[in-house]
């Protein structure tokens, strides 16, 4: 196995196991043995634990990224360019449902909340598309005068909260149940 070969093997590893059984849920132990290396192994790779949680997570995001802005343009309406993020977003996520089941985890962590607030508040740059909307939209008054992180919330909890549920099985989620839900996220935060 090449040396690109194991570190992937690795991100793999950690990745099912994480989804699976949470981040203390799985020691390095296990993912090391999950990916068919030696426990040492990582440690040539990732520093430590939390270099892994965090290298996995922009590796994802590197992942998610492009999948969402595939046909994205910034000279589209406002409304069309919420509906485009809205829609892919929540195709990624029923699409890859290991990677949406990791960065709920994420999110919802320390990790994820110290990223999450450098995302909103501009200091962490990089992938800004979202924040930038919302910006431009509160700058144009097409969006309710809220706070940037009710803005997401309303936009993008309910998406995260119906991907969670159809990937649990509890709602079937076709393409115009998407657009529904999309657009109803729509409604929430326009003006």
């Amino acid at each position: 196995m090449s040396k690109s070969d194991k570190r992937e093997e690795i991100i793999c590893a950690a990745l099912e196991l994480i989804a699976e059984q949470g981040f203390h849920g799985a020691p390095m132990a296990m993912i090391a043995e999950r990916a068919g290396v030696g426990a040492g192994t990582i440690y040539r790779y990732f520093e430590n634990k939390d270099v892994l949680i965090n290298e996995l997570y922009r590796e994802l995001e590197e992942k998610m990224y492009p999948f969402i802005l595939d046909g994205y343009t910034t000279e589209a309406p406002f409304r069309a360019r919420f509906v485009h993020l809205g829609t892919a977003l929540l195709h990624y996520f029923i699409e890859h449902p290991l990677h949406f089941r990791y960065l709920e985890q994420f999110h919802n962590s320390p990790y994820g909340v110290a990223f999450r607030r450098d995302k909103l508040l501009g200091t962490r740059s990089g992938c800004d598309f979202f924040r930038e909307l919302f910006e431009q939209g509160l700058a144009q008054q097409v969006l309710k005068d809220f706070p940037l992180v009710i803005l997401f919330d309303l936009s993008f909890g309910p998406l995260v909260a119906v991907a969670r549920d159809h990937i649990l099985g509890f709602v079937q989620m076709d393409e115009s149940m998407i657009t529904k839900t999309v657009e109803a996220c729509w409604d929430g935060v326009r003006r």
